[in-house]
């Protein structure tokens, strides 16, 4: 009976063992089966949701910069560079800027949305479907832009420069007197059909000079040893460009700017939007002329004034190149006038010291 009770009991035992152990091993089980659910749904929501690796309109721009100062006309100057010049032709050419601005106009017609990027680019935000793109470098200091709801109309001017010595040439009294503007690329797309896709496409982009540089030396004949100070003024000039394809308005202005003095004379790297109205059906060469200024004060303080029709360099270089004057004389009589002498290192001119105003 003992043993039989014995038995019994490890039987029952035994089966009360095995039914605990199977809810324990099915538990395990369904746990397993229950996170392996989870971890593959997060997995799989991570993939399609998350912007760097789900469907969406993911466009790096990758910018290169179009390094010129003239644009090649009547003359080559990279190939017939003066023997007199003292620098090379490649060391005009611009410095690529410091970072780009992105104007990204929906199809839709709404207003546009503003990025900044680096100067080799960078990820460009945008909506699926058809996008015009706007973009140009965000370093500058004088550059005024106007009327950037539209693409087609989005324009720079520069800030206006007063110089209380200067009057005007004759038909260019009444031009704005401006401030050189700053170095300005562009690049335009007028439709970019933006996809969604899982990875990356590059926009390779182009941004090319909206404005160009003259160089313009005055050569002295006689009496350079009594200047002290030189500065300039080239009137004509385009007041305005439009940055969707670089054309300028019709508009003309003086710029005025610091000269340098070398050993011929002196001499000023001049940076402008290029004439007026080009390239367009509108301009005739008739209608337009180009003026040079030179103002020099002497060690005796006295200024003198010069004036230079340059219509026909200009007309040849309508973007930028070389501009040369020669024959300017100081007489004796001006250069030894007086017995007081002017202090060079004044801070500008004093009271003559060009003042950049707001734009009106």
């Amino acid at each position: 009976m003992k043993n039989g009770t014995i038995n019994e009991k490890l039987i029952m035992n035994n089966e009360k063992s095995t039914t605990t152990r199977r809810p324990l091993f099915m538990s395990h089980f369904t746990l397993f089966i229950t996170l392996s659910l989870l971890l593959t749904g997060c997995r799989k929501d991570l993939c399609y949701t998350h912007d760097e690796h789900g469907l969406t309109v993911k466009v790096d721009v990758v910018a290169d910069w179009e390094q010129e100062w003239e644009r090649t006309h009547e003359t080559d100057w990279e190939q017939q560079w003066p023997a007199d010049f003292t620098y090379a032709y490649d060391d005009l050419r611009p410095d690529i800027a410091d970072g780009i601005r992105a104007l990204v106009y929906p199809d839709a017609g709404s207003q546009y949305t503003e990025y900044n990027l680096e100067p080799d680019g960078g990820r460009l935000p945008m909506q699926e479907g058809t996008n015009t793109l706007l973009l140009y470098n965000n370093d500058t200091e004088y550059i005024v832009f106007s009327d950037l709801d539209a693409s087609a109309s989005a324009s720079a001017t520069t800030r206006t420069r007063t110089r209380a010595t200067f009057s005007g040439v004759a038909e260019h009294a009444d031009e704005r007197t401006i401030n050189e503007p700053d170095m300005l690329y562009g690049t335009y797309v007028d439709a970019y059909e933006a996809q969604r896709t899982v990875e990356p496409v590059q926009l390779l982009l182009t941004l090319r000079p909206l404005v160009y540089t003259y160089v313009v030396r005055y050569e002295f004949s006689h009496g350079l040893e009594y200047v002290a100070l030189a500065r300039g003024g080239l009137s004509g000039m385009a007041e305005s460009v439009y940055l969707q394809d670089g054309h300028t308005d019709e508009a003309a202005a003086t710029i005025l700017y610091d000269c340098t003095l070398e050993n011929y004379g002196a001499e000023a790297q001049v940076q402008t939007f290029g004439i007026p109205n080009y390239p367009g059906e509108g301009y005739t060469r008739a209608d337009q002329t180009y003026m040079l200024n030179l103002e020099v004060r002497l060690n005796n303080g006295l200024i003198l004034d010069y004036d230079f029709d340059v219509t026909a360099q200009v007309e040849a270089q309508p973007r930028g190149g070389i501009i040369r004057v020669s024959g300017i004389e100081v007489k004796d009589e001006d250069g030894q006038a007086g017995g007081g002498a002017f202090d060079v290192d004044v801070e500008g001119w004093g009271e003559y010291i060009d003042i950049p105003l707001p734009l009106e």
